[in-house]
């Protein structure tokens, strides 16, 4: 006989969890103490949203589950927000929350209130346990639901009854799934002229490293990854967007046909191909191809691409494929010079991530994160996603490093940016997850800067300030590294010094802020 919090423990270990980024709270306190026995570490953090977004990055580096752990009432209302992230971004989370008594229910017990209710639009599947003898079967097909199919964050609710009930359930063994193929895709394929292959986030090469150069070689056809709210415009893909439009057909492996491919209509003669394992995604490429869309494939997208990514390409012509790599190639004509700003930073920053040998780089958004995501590069990276939503990148890397003790992770953000999760460089310190934090500070939310520039003139300017606040001094005050750089020469030193430092580090750059770059 067993608690149900064992029980729950019990059968994440199963799924080779490892490690649960959570912040304590009254109803979940069984569950800290099962961990032990389990084998299970926690990463206390001290922000429930925090403890997401580090289970949405740690499920991306480790290529597994990722798993966060939150009080009721306001533990779960912070956590909302990160599921929207994990959504967009196809990532394997398993948000478990406390909750009040089921025995209580309708009683006014404390924190009592319809977790299902608000999570549910959020996530894959949401449900609440009622009875302890239901938990392991219910904590294994969430783990499975949130890892197969289009991947994504799913929620189970704990109420502290049966948590705290014992039971003699035991924990289940997953299941293999099963690999599909689809040889008449690649037949669809061959036969095009000018195809594009783009892949949705959770096939990117941090995802599935080499899978994209596989899949390039074996069906000559150009390969993007597309996984920013900017679609074809993110400054990352180079000019890709003016070459798109000639495409003769395209096929998108886990990427929706949505508002980042015009719905459509960045490639407005070309026959369009979707594999996705989430029907809904399908519906929604009908609605905006119709007659357009001719191959439709409910069946999980890595599986699809792994099976393309095998034989030899047919003969084309080269010169689509070698037009396509050059136009993803390109970058904003900006002059670097030696003043300091948002173009300078990034190309100092990839000098130095040059010499690392297993380097993770995290870029979160804005006008400076768009910068960081299109001129600085690693084997490995994590961004904000297509959510579009910022604050996460201070946690990606702190996962970045739960998720690999070996690597050296540089994560660029800007002075907005850092401000949601500043305190967490505590929690890094604690649980010694050193990182290098950069800081472009250009003294104001430079997106919102520039919306209003052109939108409404520079003299309707306000709102939009902040101040020259000393964010090294704060991370030194909470155990870390920090440094101020004011001149572009001091910079390459003040990186190095981060790095060797050995400690979570934040290296705060004063910067002219630029636009988000263009490629013309």
């Amino acid at each position: 006989m067993t608690r149900g919090a064992d029980v729950v423990m019990q059968t994440l270990a199963a799924h080779g969890v490892k490690d649960i980024f959570a912040l304590s709270g009254n109803q979940i306190m069984p569950l800290f103490d099962a961990s032990l026995d389990a084998g299970i570490r926690l990463y206390h953090t001290r922000h429930e949203a925090a403890a997401v977004y580090m289970a949405e990055g740690y499920a991306q580096l480790s290529h597994g589950l990722g798993v966060a752990l939150v009080t009721a009432g306001a533990g779960l209302g912070n956590a909302l927000g990160p599921l929207l992230t994990a959504r967009a971004s196809d990532t394997p989370v398993l948000l478990l929350s406390g909750d009040s008594p089921a025995g209580k229910d309708g009683q006014g017990a404390f924190q009592e209130m319809d977790q299902v209710a608000l999570t549910q639009s959020l996530t894959k599947w949401s449900v609440r346990v009622a009875r302890a003898t239901d938990l392991a079967e219910v904590i294994d097909k969430a783990a499975r639901l949130a890892m197969q199919g289009r991947p994504g964050p799913v929620h189970v609710s704990l109420p502290a009854d049966v948590v705290l009930a014992v039971t003699e359930a035991r924990a289940v063994t997953p299941k293999e799934p099963v690999v599909p193929t689809n040889a008449a895709l690649r037949d669809w394929l061959d036969g095009s002229q000018r195809p594009m292959v783009v892949l949705g986030p959770s096939l990117n090469r941090t995802r599935q490293p080499g899978l994209a150069a596989r899949l390039e070689q074996a069906t000559g056809a150009p390969v993007v990854v597309m996984e920013s709210p900017r679609g074809l415009n993110d400054p990352s893909l180079g000019a890709v967007a003016q070459v798109f439009a000639d495409a003769d057909r395209v096929l998108l492996l886990g990427k929706p046909l949505d508002f980042t491919l015009q719905f459509g209509g960045a490639a407005p003669k070309a026959g369009w191909a979707v594999v996705h394992a989430d029907p809904e995604e399908l519906s929604r490429a009908r609605r905006n191809c119709v007659e357009r869309l001719t191959r439709s494939v409910e069946a999980d997208p890595v599986d699809v691409a792994r099976g393309l990514a095998f034989g030899s390409a047919p003969k084309r012509d080269n010169s689509w494929l070698e037009r396509v790599r050059t136009a993803c190639l390109r970058r904003s004509d900006a002059v670097a010079g030696d003043a300091l700003n948002s173009n300078t930073l990034c190309t100092a920053v990839h000098a130095t991530l040059q010499d690392s040998t297993n380097a993770v780089l995290v870029c979160d958004g804005g006008e400076f994160g768009q910068w960081a995501q299109a001129n600085v590069a690693a084997p490995r990276r994590i961004i904000n996603g297509v959510s579009g939503a910022i604050g996460g990148g201070l946690c990606y890397a702190m996962a970045a490093r739960a998720a690999d003790p070996n690597a050296t992770v540089v994560a660029l953000m800007g002075d907005g940016t850092v401000g949601f999760h500043l305190a967490e460089f505590e929690t890094a310190v604690r649980e010694d997850l050193p990182f290098v934090a950069v800081i472009g500070n250009d003294l104001r939310w430079n997106a919102e800067h520039q919306i209003q520039m052109r939108e409404f003139g520079s003299d309707r300017l306000h709102g939009c300030d902040l101040s020259g606040a000393r964010y090294d001094e704060v991370v030194t005050a909470l155990g870390g590294f920090g440094a101020h750089v004011t001149e572009l020469a001091d910079l390459p030193d003040a990186l190095h010094r981060a790095i060797a430092s050995g400690k979570p580090a934040c290296v705060n750059v004063m910067i002219d802020g630029l636009p988000a770059p263009k490629v013309t």
